[in-house]
């Protein structure tokens, strides 16, 4: 089941389709469906695509999401008139069958895929900018923050390992690709079996590079009721700036 818009703007450059992924579970929200949460009044996945639909280099969404949220998701993307968002289809038991299942629906004009979270409702535009400019040149790119915590890498929980921190990362959405390399890459990833968390480690499988751009300590994933809190201090936070 798909509901199916009319896509009623474009944008310059190479046409860009992203993939919003909203068919999570919810599991550590405590029963509650993240995706519809308000977030100082807004469902947090309306804000998602808000800013996304912001974008000038953003040409089309396609939001991959359960198949009972299907109508509830159509219904807010035409309540707050979201004229980029071409289809709302279901996603998979797995992330990467999910991902997989919105890049099949976008426009075969696109020349850049982007897959973003929709729970990463406070992206910004200057994110979403450098990180479609660089996938532009590079044909893979994902902005990413440096890790701030000391990482242990353990085994029967014991430590057997501190990596470097600083050679790590915490690497964020949107990630963006070249069109044909993250339908490639995905198709054989869940051919394989792959369980993956994220989409750039489908393209890394491939051998293939990802570039890094400048992601935000504010583009946080909301998945816990704390995430929730901290999401609402940041819309504060920056009202003030």
């Amino acid at each position: 089941m798909a509901t199916f818009f009319r896509r009623r703007r474009q944008s310059a450059g190479p046409f860009c389709s992203v993939v919003v992924a909203a068919a999570g579970s919810s599991t550590r929200m405590e029963g509650l469906d993240k995706m519809l949460l308000p977030l100082d009044g807004v469902p947090v996945l309306t804000r998602t695509l808000q800013v996304l639909e912001a974008c000038p280099l953003i040409s089309e969404l396609v939001v991959v999401t359960r198949s009972d949220l299907i109508p509830i998701v159509g219904e807010l993307c035409r309540d707050f008139a979201l004229g980029k968002v071409t289809k709302v289809v279901a996603g998979g038991e797995e992330r990467t069958r999910s991902v997989l299942n919105g890049v099949r629906e976008c426009s075969p004009r696109a020349e850049l895929i982007g897959i973003h979270d929709g729970a990463r409702p406070l992206v910004t535009q200057e994110v979403l900018t450098e990180v479609l400019q660089k996938a532009a040149l590079t044909g893979a790119a994902a902005p990413a923050v440096a890790v701030k915590d000391t990482i242990k890498r353990a085994e029967e929980g014991c430590v057997i390992e501190t990596p470097d921190r600083a050679k790590l990362f915490a690497v964020q959405t949107p990630q963006v690709f070249e069109a044909s390399l993250i339908r490639a890459a995905l198709l054989r990833a869940e051919q394989e079996g792959a369980l993956l968390t994220d989409d750039c480690a489908a393209v890394e499988r491939l051998g293939m590079t990802v570039a890094l751009t400048k992601g935000t300590y504010e583009n946080i994933k909301i998945t816990t009721p704390v995430d929730m809190a901290l999401g609402e201090a940041i819309l504060a936070w920056r009202e003030t700036q």
